[in-house]
């Protein structure tokens, strides 16, 4: 017998009695007799086959951890509400028949923590009781629990603590358990790479590779060489062989970022590599069987993609066997504080410095800005501040713009001591700011597009996006 982990929520760890209290409830008698045949021993286990059993002493007693079998909305609804009304805030995992993410999602936001898969071995059932025994059940941890750091990989974090985060949270360790693909959709710098880590980090596949590929960075034949590998002498220059990232991140997770720059052509075969899981390199006829997980991000309006016909619709909703949408910074503020310490805190070991302290006049500023480059520009404005030391320089960075995207016209008032040549060079960046915003809008911020119809090369686009700070106007 084989078993998934439990949705993995990271919890901190506590001090426990050497016999911490364990109520069981499952219908199934045989199923019962195995659990207290294995692992008796370690745990006091109360064993239930039946609601009003489990409930009557859950009046009396308070456990430790409640592990609840699940068969199903229909079956197990109501003694999972029952329950979990009586058991308060004690941890509750699924013993459950079904890894479905559709069907688990509910009970998840419901209040379980997790869930492992039936049939189980006793080693699986025991690594999770172990996992979830450390959850604290005092209120007042269970309410500074609501700001959860989970380490990622390469000193990494995925830090939050809003509401809307943690449904986000739930939901991506809930389809970490499958192996369908997900699509991530956010503003740019919301995070995509840090929840597709997560993702892979809470799946079967985490002690395997992840690859990240930004399908925005190379022309198409350079990113299908990268993608799918080619045989000596496929292109100029292809001298020897060389395989490509779905061979070498066999059994792992490949995070194919900014999706909807991919071009046409090799949307196709990334299709038929969803569809029927295979695959050749460039130049080769040969079939390889591809074993990865694909997960997917944008920052682009994807339906106005389609419609445009600059990305392909069955592609799409292939892709978007399960979607993640990342609220940008301005509607998670609440969690400005939490990740400018964190920010504060990577960026001093990383540099070696001292970390410096958010003033209230300084924290308020952070509060107030409107982020439009989201946590990567909260994290450049942590770094400025750490280098710098100076405090009132990042206060007037933050300050409030009068305009979103610059206009055709100048909004500031010239300084005449400034010099003509100041002048002028500043109203040809606000014109050339708001030419690229027009074009950048009319194609649904489709960067390759603008790039084209500007008559200028995709990286100086990229280089001036950057440098007038430009976002879109709404992102779907």
């Amino acid at each position: 017998m084989s078993a998934l982990p439990a949705v993995p929520f990271s919890p901190a760890p506590v001090s426990r009695p050497s016999r911490s209290k364990i109520f069981i409830f499952e219908p199934n008698v045989a199923l019962l007799d195995y659990i207290r045949a294995t692992m008796g021993d370690h745990y006091a286990l109360h064993l239930f086959s039946e609601t009003s059993s489990i409930l009557r002493d859950l009046e009396i007693h308070r456990p430790d951890l409640i592990l609840i079998a699940w068969d199903g909305m229909a079956t197990s609804l109501q003694s999972f509400t029952q329950i979990r009304e009586a058991s308060g805030i004690v941890p509750i995992v699924l013993l459950s028949t079904t890894a479905n993410v559709e069907e688990l999602s509910p009970v998840i936001r419901l209040g379980a923590q997790g869930f492992i898969l039936k049939p189980f071995q006793s080693n699986d059932l025991r690594e999770t009781v172990e996992k979830y025994l450390s959850v604290p059940c005092d209120t007042e941890t269970a309410i500074q629990e609501d700001a959860k750091e989970t380490a990622i990989g390469e000193g990494r974090y995925f830090v939050r603590s809003s509401k809307k985060m943690r449904d986000v949270e739930n939901q991506a360790a809930l389809v970490a358990q499958s192996e369908i693909p997900v699509l991530i959709l956010g503003e740019s710098g919301t995070g995509k790479e840090v929840m597709a880590l997560f993702v892979h980090n809470s799946s079967p596949r985490r002690n395997n590779t992840f690859l990240k590929i930004n399908c925005a960075a190379m022309p198409a034949e350079l990113l299908e060489s990268e993608l799918f590998g080619h045989e000596q002498g496929a292109f100029t220059g292809a001298y020897k062989a060389k395989p490509g990232k779905f061979e070498t991140c066999a059994g792992g997770t490949i995070f194919l970022d900014e999706i909807g720059e991919m071009p046409v052509v090799l949307q196709a075969k990334l299709l038929h590599v969803l569809q029927d899981g295979t695959f050749s390199r460039l130049g080769s006829r040969n079939v390889m069987k591809a074993d990865v997980r694909v997960i997917a991000a944008t920052n682009i309006n994807i339906k106005e993609a389609i419609a445009n016909r600059t990305f392909r619709e069955d592609l799409y909703y292939r892709l978007n066997g399960f979607s993640l949408t990342l609220p940008p910074l301005r509607e998670r503020r609440e969690e400005i504080p939490l990740l400018a310490s964190y920010f504060m805190r990577r960026s001093s070991e990383k540099y070696g410095r001292p970390a410096l302290s958010f003033s209230p006049v300084l924290r308020k500023a952070m509060l107030q800005h409107s982020w439009p480059g989201n946590l990567r520009e909260l994290e450049n404005i942590v770094n400025r501040y750490l280098i710098l030391g100076e405090e009132q320089s990042v206060i007037s960075e933050l300050e409030p713009s009068e305009h979103h995207l610059p206009s055709a016209s100048p909004s500031h008032e010239m300084d005449m001591e400034s010099g003509l040549k100041d002048m002028v060079r500043s109203v040809k960046g606000d014109a050339e700011a708001a030419v690229i915003a027009r074009a950048l809008e009319e194609t649904g911020w489709n960067r390759k597009a603008a790039a084209q119809n500007l008559k200028i090369s995709y990286k100086a686009l990229l280089y001036k996006i950057k440098n007038y700070r430009l976002t879109p106007r709404n992102r779907n």
